[in-house]
């Protein structure tokens, strides 16, 4: 039995409230059971340096935990001058997720960052800013197509990331922290609505486990992205509809 109670293959319960930050082209708070995330896109007529004068646009993600949003207080990167391997890491992940899925050609030379904000951790805060990353961006996207700024919606799909571990239950579908201070293994899918892959992360706590007990969780991740994609394209689709 999960500590939770949930069944293997369940999910927490999730939700993706738009429109959280007013002044933002687009922004989502995600909620997975007790994780919230608030994603948030800016548009930025510029590119990085290393972009300027090719005609192609860039999108990249920022990471913070607010202080308070474990057990403990964390003190804030900025009053430490620098950031923590692990924000650095996390944040390349989203940017790379998101960037998987976007023609940055037909962007031409804007930016869009995603800032991605931990109100609450409760386990697999880097795979909720995915998800929810994903729902900022193309609200974003939206508004740059609706005022004419881009001829098209340069988005290739939907991309959205979760969890999944060996624990003593066997394996098991998008940990909560207590699932995944303990886990044996832990694995972060980031996978796309047309069942392609963009980045698969595993670790092995104890000792090894088997290519069977990988294609295990890789089963699990398949059920938990589809309960991702379809509340991504519900909020959207809400936030559309207003």
């Amino acid at each position: 039995m999960r500590p939770s109670g949930r069944q293997p293959n369940q999910m927490r319960p999730v939700t993706i409230e738009t429109g959280f930050a007013r002044h933002a082209e687009g922004s989502a708070l995600i909620r997975v059971g007790g994780t919230e995330v608030l994603c948030v896109a800016s548009v930025e007529n510029r590119v990085p340096p290393f972009l300027r004068g090719k005609g192609t646009g860039w999108v990249t993600a920022e990471y913070g935990m607010l202080p308070r949003a474990t057990h403990t207080r964390g003190n804030r990167e900025a009053a430490k001058g620098k950031q923590s391997g692990r924000t650095q890491e996390i944040q390349r992940l989203i940017g790379r997720s998101l960037r998987s899925v976007v023609d940055l050609a037909a962007l031409g030379e804007m930016s869009i960052t995603l800032d991605c904000d931990v109100l609450n951790a409760d386990g697999g805060t880097r795979c909720a800013s995915i998800t929810g990353a994903w729902v900022a961006l193309r609200l974003a996207l939206g508004q740059l197509v609706a005022k004419n700024v881009l001829t098209h919606m340069p988005l290739r799909g939907q991309v959205a990331a979760v969890s999944c571990g060996l624990t003593k239950a066997g394996p098991v579908l998008d940990l909560d922290y207590e699932e995944d201070s303990a886990a044996a293994a832990d694995t972060n899918f980031v996978l796309t609505a047309d069942r392609r892959i963009v980045e698969i992360q595993g670790t092995a706590e104890e000792s090894p486990f088997t290519e069977d007990a990988f294609n295990e969780l890789f089963a699990l991740a398949r059920t938990g992205v589809s309960v991702l994609f379809d509340a991504q394209t519900l909020a959207v689709e809400t936030a559309e509809n207003r």
